[in-house]
Formats: structure tokens, sequence, C-alpha cells
């Protein structure tokens, strides 16, 4: 077997391995000889072809019999790759079995082999993806208890805001990858569906024997078979894809907040370090995030990748020029990108490293100003809204100004010592008496993540 030589360099940072063997070329070809050997076997069961045909054939469906570097060049002139591969595919069963080769591809067209090919592949992506998408579920529902309690300042245009928890955070991160996997589990059903249709979609090259036919390679190949050929109805894939983007951009949201928080002038949160982890050629204090580069990177190319799925989806009449080809490689592609944000994604989950001191500091940076709405809330209920929030405006100004910490000021102010004691506004000043609902927030997304893996 000879396979072309590809780029590899940046391989193993950007895709799993494992997603890289579904798509790579030895992937590709098996998945559509697996097409032709289970055409083989239906069109036997159905009495179309004799039974002595299909070992014959199944033989020959062994993807590392096959030249890919020929199979490639013959492409160029072909126009798709079930073309030189049929062809391929029938000379080596000729060699030993003239007779069986003249029962291969019956009926069908290159694009249902094709497309029927890559279906088989998705199959293989989808339980790659989600298991790697429970697997990180799992780690964020346990971080998110593990720091349910943990305040942190809450930031709202890069801005402090009122404090929120870090299993908070993590519990968002968490509610995504649970919706992600409903979306997958939902799509299955449509994506999962043979395409077998023959020159135009008819498949009247079968004649009566087609219908038969067709149920019995979805059941060869375990797929559904659907209400009629897809050959130029893409909605399908580009579903598949949309929902890979959706995961794409949700782990794109893990990556960049943990970028942000690892930032010198926050440093609150940390990728797990290792030896050779994330630093610099020539500052030897660097610890770059290089795992949030991924998610982040992947989130930013597969919304390009996707616009070209959707770009062709009107494609003409029964059978596209260079839309279907736009294709082949795009999807595929998504699939790989995404399967790498998930590796890198379970890397940093796993081992978050926490500086929940940091996190204290970081939080009164501000010398309280993050409690004023606290404090502004329940003075509002005996002085008036209006009236709280111009006070504690002024409040929140003169401290400022006075670069002193919020409750001095307040503990000064005859307008509020006269409506809060001191242990009010000890109270309200401590990020832990204002966190909301942060456990009950915690306690959902772990529940409802717990109600899909059950």
């Amino acid at each position: 077997m000879n396979q072309r030589p590809g780029n590899q360099l940046f391989d193993a940072y950007f895709t799993a391995r494992d997603m890289r063997e579904v798509f790579c070329d030895q992937g590709r070809v098996q998945a559509m000889l697996d097409v032709e050997a289970a055409l083989a076997r239906a069109q036997a069961r159905v009495g179309l072809i004799p039974h002595t045909a299909v070992a014959p054939i199944e033989a020959a469906c062994q993807a590392g019999f096959y030249d890919f570097a020929a199979l490639g060049e013959a492409i160029a002139t072909a126009g798709n790759s079930a073309i030189p591969l049929v062809k391929a595919l029938g000379k080596h069963i000729a060699a030993s079995d003239a007779e069986a080769e003249r029962y291969v591809h019956l009926g069908a067209t290159s694009q249902d082999v094709m497309d029927t090919g890559l279906v088989l592949q998705l199959r293989q992506a989808l339980v790659l993806i989600e298991r790697d998408l429970a697997q990180l579920g799992e780690t964020l529902a346990t971080q998110a208890l593990r720091y349910v309690a943990t305040p942190l300042a809450g930031r709202t245009w890069l801005q402090h805001a009122t404090p929120v928890t870090l299993g908070m955070k993590i519990a968002g991160w968490l509610g995504a990858v649970s919706r992600s996997r409903q979306r997958l589990q939902e799509l299955k059903p449509r994506l999962l569906v043979l395409q077998f249709g023959g020159a135009s979609g008819t498949l009247a090259a079968l004649g009566d024997q087609a219908m038969p036919i067709a149920e019995a390679l979805a059941g060869e190949l375990q797929l559904t078979l659907p209400e009629q050929p897809w050959h130029t109805q893409r909605d399908r894939l580009v579903e598949f894809g949309s929902v890979l983007g959706l995961i794409a951009g949700s782990l794109g949201k893990l990556g960049r907040d943990i970028s942000l928080l690892m930032q010198t002038e926050a440093g609150e949160v940390f990728e797990p370090s290792a030896p050779g982890k994330g630093g610099s050629s020539t500052m030897p204090h660097k610890r770059n995030p290089v795992g949030a580069a991924v998610l982040i990177g992947a989130a930013t190319r597969v919304p390009g990748l996707l616009s070209t799925l959707f770009s062709a989806m009107p494609q003409e009449h029964e059978r596209s020029l260079g839309l279907w080809h736009a294709e082949w490689e795009t999807l595929p592609e998504i699939c790989c990108l995404v399967s790498g944000s998930l590796k890198q994604a379970l890397l940093v989950a796993d081992a978050l490293e926490v500086d929940a001191e940091r996190m204290a500091r970081n939080l009164d940076l501000t010398q309280g100003l993050v409690l004023a709405e606290a404090v502004s809330i329940v003075l509002a209920q005996r002085v008036g809204r209006d009236t709280a929030h111009h006070l504690l405006e002024q409040c929140c100004k003169r401290a400022v100004a006075q670069q002193r910490h919020l409750r001095a000021v307040l503990g000064e102010e005859p307008h509020v010592t006269a409506q809060l004691s001191a242990a009010e506004l000890d109270r309200l000043m401590d990020p832990a008496n204002y966190l909301g609902q942060a456990h009950t927030w915690v306690e959902r997304a772990v529940a409802e993540h717990s109600a899909l893996t059950a």
C-alpha cells in the first residue's frame, strides 16, 4: 500500500489520530469497498447475481490491495474516486474469477458508492465524537461540583462585574456539551441513511428488483433506507456539519475563557502543566495556553468550512457539477478539527490548575466595587431604587477618587449607616454571600448530564 505524502506537521496538534484514521486514504477507500461488498451480498440475497460471485468480490474489497497514489492520479481524469476504484476492483477480481467480475457495481453509480461510503465513515466519526463528548461532560461535571462554591469575579465586557463561581462557569461549558450530545442523537436517523439511486436516482437498471435490493443493501450496511435517493439533496450532511460547528464553537468558548483566566493579569485558572508544554523559544518564563489555542483555532476555522457546505447545497438537477466535489474534503476536515479540539479539551479539563487565593485577591482588586449592587439592592428596599442607586454611585466614585475600600466609605456615609448596620454591611460586602443561584445552576447542569449518561 502506497499512501501519498501529506501534511503531517500539524496533524497531531489539530486532529485526533483515531479520527484521521477514519478519513485517511485507507479509510476512504475501505468505506467504498465495504459498500461494493455489501452490494454484492444484497444482490445475491435477492437473486440478481449468483451466490458464487460474492466471495471473490468480498475477498477483493480490501483497501490494502490498491495503490492510493495511482488512484489519486486516476481521479484527476475520472472526476471522482469511485470510477478508478471500481475499475481496479474489477481487474483484481478478474485475475482470479472472470465470472465474478461481471457482477461488480451492478446497477449502482459512482455517487452511490462515495456517498454511502462517506456515511459509513461518518458513523465511525460519530462514535468517536460522542465518546469524547461524554467523557468531557463527565469531567466537566466533576469539576463543576468541585468548584461549585469557589468565588471569582464575573466579567462582562471584559470588566469585573458581580461575583460568580468557577463551578458555575464550568457548568456553562457542560451545558453546551450536553446540548451537542442531544443534537447528535436527534440527527442520527436523518444522517445514517443509504444512498442508492443509480444513474439518475430511479434505479431503473435494476428493474423490479430495485427496491428489494435497496432494502437488502441497507440491511447489510445497517443503515436506514430513506424515502428516496439524495444525490443533490445535501441537507443531511450540512445538518451534521452544522452540529459539528456548534461543538467547535462551544469548545472555542471554553478555550477562550481558559486563555483569559491564564493571562498574567488574572492568573486564576491554568491548563495542566507538563514538561515542554506551552514554552517559548526565547522566553524561559512563558507558559502559553497551547490547548486553548487548538480550541480557538478550530472554532475559527470550522465556520469557513461550514460555509462551503451551505454554499454547495443548491446542486443542479440529479447530479451536481462542482458543488458535490466541494464537499469531499470539507466535511472530513470539519470532523478532524472537532476531534482535535475535543482531544485538547479533555486534556485541559481533566487537570485544571486553580488558584482560589488569586481569585479572591482579584475579586478585591476594585476594593469592594463589585459588591455595590448587593448593597444597592438591599438599600433600595428601604429608601427606594433611584435614591439607593444614586447614593451607591456617589459612594463608589468617592472610593475610587480616594483610593479606599467601598466598605470603609459606606461605613462613613450617614445615609447608608442609618439603614444598614455594620454587621449587615460586612455580610453584603462578602462575595460568598452574593452568589445567587450559582449552586443551583451547577446542580441542574450536572443533572442534565447525568440524565444523558444514564
